[in-house]
């Protein structure tokens, strides 16, 4: 609680308009599928969303990314990266990473967005989505994040990551989303639909 109360007054306390969004644990099948999950669930919110490419090439693999893509840890992948606003506040930081020796020279590692959307471009390349795995984790922002998401001194971020696996258990995809934390509400919803804690 203590931490959640310093981030919204480091909030309130800087230059950028205050805007909260929510980001649904776990991202909701409908949601998952859409061309944007961003945008889906901002237009849910009615929140006007925009996003902006940040970079599109290869990149070495941290070592999470690396586990769950089974590379090896610094080995080139492909990152895709993105900035997500809020009625025009950078809320995100959302980067999906792919296999090289997957997705390498395909429609994929062309810059800007790919239409209808990646998951439709992962799909068309012959992987099927079976499941997806995320993970959650508070920490301190790297430089490159408290600049771009034009954080309050001491605010911290949120960092989602889900990996996604196609049906024969290939790893297709992992998606790393690094939220303003006094930006966001993660709202929990149960698997079987029922709301008991």
């Amino acid at each position: 609680m203590e931490l959640d109360a310093a981030a919204h007054a480091a909030s309130e306390a800087s230059d950028v308009p205050h805007v909260v969004v929510r980001r649904t644990l776990p991202t909701e099948p409908a949601v998952r599928a859409s061309a944007s999950l961003f945008v889906a669930e901002a237009e849910r919110q009615g929140v006007r969303a925009d996003r902006r490419m940040l970079y599109v090439g290869p990149e070495p693999a941290s070592e999470r990314v690396a586990e769950a893509l089974r590379v090896q840890p610094g080995a080139e992948v492909l990152a895709r990266r993105k900035l997500l606003l809020a009625d025009g506040v950078p809320v995100r930081v959302a980067t999906s990473y792919l296999r090289l020796d997957l997705f390498g020279g395909t429609p994929l590692a062309s810059p800007g967005f790919v239409l209808p959307s990646l998951q439709a471009g992962i799909e068309a390349l012959g992987h099927r989505f079976g499941h997806a795995e995320e993970e959650l984790l508070a920490r301190r922002p790297t430089p490159f994040e408290d600049e771009t998401l034009r954080l309050s001194p001491g605010e911290w971020v949120v960092q989602i990551v889900r990996a996604g696996y196609a049906t024969d258990g290939t790893p297709v995809h992992v998606l790393e989303t690094v939220c303003a934390a006094s930006r966001h509400v993660f709202p929990v919803r149960q698997v079987a639909g029922a709301d008991e804690f």
